[in-house]
């Protein structure tokens, strides 16, 4: 069987961070036993189907995500592997009939404007969902105040829009997942026995322009971050471990301690991440994140 792998593309997946992530898992993770896993931020869901292929002692893992779209291709996939497949293949086939790049691109915008209908049934919106991540610009997910998807047209000729060996491989992993939609903190309420928290929120804009928290209508701001603060001293206090990823404010502005100091009680490492979604090329490239613990190996 293929291995279990994101489904769909995601600005600020973790596929490229893994190694230097798991180093810094506790050290006797592996021997752990009975694992709840629980990713509050799930969003691509690399570091989730990486840790599930990788340690059996996960018994049982929990996800959750405020963008009910993102959340419902999670379930549909772990449901419905088999309609979406069909689905994908037939929209797959239309988009690859067409010629020319206008053609495709109007087919990219009428697609577009059915998915903000929100008008659509669980397999159709989940294919419009994975059909809009391929073929617009960067795989990038964004929504207007509105809720709308509003990323243009990405001008790929023929991208992989039907990959039924991954959805079945996610589709088998994803049986032992609770999918929750909403607010970050409803994931206190699944702790159970040794419980294991991995956060990836919206990263913190290191400039004005470089928010890709958009994905979500809800801003996730400075006010969010420090409630995040506030969630993982309540985990620490009953004895619960976590790994939190974000953004290097410190590291790109000398005088920006955000978080140095928000989470100056706890282990802060620092770890190399490439970031390619900025539209001039010249301004991506390597820079550093944070990733904050409450134990130390």
């Amino acid at each position: 069987m293929a291995k279990a792998k994101p489904f769909i593309k995601w600005v600020g997946g973790k596929g490229q961070l893994i190694e230097q992530l798991e180093a810094l898992l506790p050290a006797d993770f592996a021997e752990r036993e009975n694992v709840t896993y629980i990713e509050p931020f799930v969003g691509g869901g690399a570091m989730l189907f990486y840790m599930l292929q990788t340690y059996p002692n996960i018994k049982s893992a929990v996800i959750n995500d405020i963008n009910p779209d993102l959340t419902l291709c999670y379930q549909v996939v772990r449901d419905n592997p088999t309609e979406l497949i069909g689905s994908l293949d037939a929209i797959q086939t239309e988009y690859y009939a067409l010629r020319t790049e206008e053609e495709r691109k109007m087919f990219f915008l009428q697609q577009r404007e059915r998915f903000n209908s929100k008008s659509l049934d669980m397999i159709e919106n989940t294919t419009l969902f994975f059909f809009l991540n391929r073929t617009c610009f960067n795989g990038l997910y964004r929504v207007n105040k509105a809720g709308k998807f509003n990323v243009p047209f990405g001008r790929y000729a023929a991208p992989t829009i039907c990959d039924s060996a991954t959805i079945y491989a996610d589709s088998n992993l994803l049986q032992k997942v609770d999918i929750m939609t909403g607010d970050f903190e409803q994931t206190l309420a699944k702790i159970e026995g040794n419980t294991f928290f991995y956060f990836d929120p919206p990263y913190r804009p290191l400039s004005n322009t470089s928010s890709f928290n958009d994905y979500a209508k809800e801003e996730f701001n400075d006010d969010a971050q420090i409630r995040l603060k506030l969630f993982c001293d309540h985990l620490n206090e009953i004895g619960v471990n976590f790994l939190l990823s974000n953004s290097d404010c410190l590291g790109k502005d000398g005088t920006d301690r955000f978080f140095d100091d928000l989470f100056n009680d706890y282990r802060i490492e620092r770890v190399w991440a490439s970031r390619n979604v900025n539209a001039i090329a010249s301004k991506r490239g390597k820079l550093t994140e944070i990733v904050v613990g409450n134990y130390y190996n």
